[in-house]
């Protein structure tokens, strides 16, 4: 199997070199990823300038691809230009904090991912819920990969997002398939002066809101790791046939 391994993290990252340990025992490994923390990049792309991109190696672990762009550059480039022939699978990840709810629309990772289902390669998120302290990516690696070994085979544009929750819960409680949460997170700004009279605001909370079913926030917190497939065609195709239909009828009246 010939897989491409990226993050939003940065190619340094340790999540990323984790990942990696545990994806060269499914096949070819190749590494194309930012250069920095893309972090809350959503699905931008470079197009007004040129995409730089070097060889760098990582840990004695492995070379690959830095590049000056975002996850999503970072798809695009190798699959037109940097790796050897067809790409079977992408990877994102393994992202420190979790990518559920509204967040998965500001991701990187998941952004790379769906990049992946753009060009009709299956693709995998993969985040691990995080606190103050860095999480054990080693075994957050382990524990999704195991998830993937079990979705395989994956079709071409299947984008599947993959979390895994707090270490300091324990051992995950089980794996569950729930539907992504759309209602959002409690959050607010906090307001804070500067020596030049300016007002800036930081973002704060972040706590989830509750769910009348269950879904990817809700369940990651219970200590569940999440599996939500996710689909690159934003149609709301129901709405489309009504509002069709009612334009339909204006335009005969």
């Amino acid at each position: 199997m010939r897989l491409l391994l990226t993050n939003d993290d940065g190619i340094f990252a340790p999540g990323l070199a984790a990942l990696y340990k545990q994806l060269v025992k499914l096949g070819n490994v190749t590494v194309v990823a930012p250069m920095e923390c893309w972090s809350g990049a959503s699905h931008s792309i470079t197009f007004a300038e040129p995409l730089a991109c070097t060889k760098v190696s990582v840990e004695g672990l492995f070379h690959g691809f830095g590049v000056l762009g975002s996850p999503a550059d970072c798809v695009k480039l190798a699959s037109m230009q940097l790796h050897d022939g067809p790409i079977d699978l992408v990877v994102a990840g393994i992202n420190w904090g979790a990518n559920v709810g509204i967040n998965v629309y500001y991701s990187g990772t998941v952004a790379a991912a769906m990049e992946a289902a753009f060009l009709r390669i299956p693709s995998v998120a993969l985040s691990v819920a995080a606190a103050d302290e860095q999480p054990d990516f080693d075994a957050a690696a382990e524990q999704g990969i195991a998830v993937l070994r079990k979705l395989l085979p994956l079709r071409a544009g299947d984008v599947i997002n993959v979390n895994i929750p707090l270490p300091s819960l324990g051992k995950p409680r089980g794996v569950r398939v729930v539907p992504q949460a759309t209602s959002g997170f409690h959050e607010h700004y906090v307001p804070h002066g500067t020596e030049a009279g300016e007002i800036v605001f930081r973002l704060a909370g972040g706590a989830h809101r509750e769910e009348k079913e269950p879904a990817d926030t809700t369940t990651l917190a219970d200590g569940y790791i999440t599996v939500t497939p996710l689909h690159a065609d934003m149609t709301d195709h129901k709405r489309m046939i009504a509002l069709k239909t009612k334009l339909d009828e204006e335009v005969g009246a």
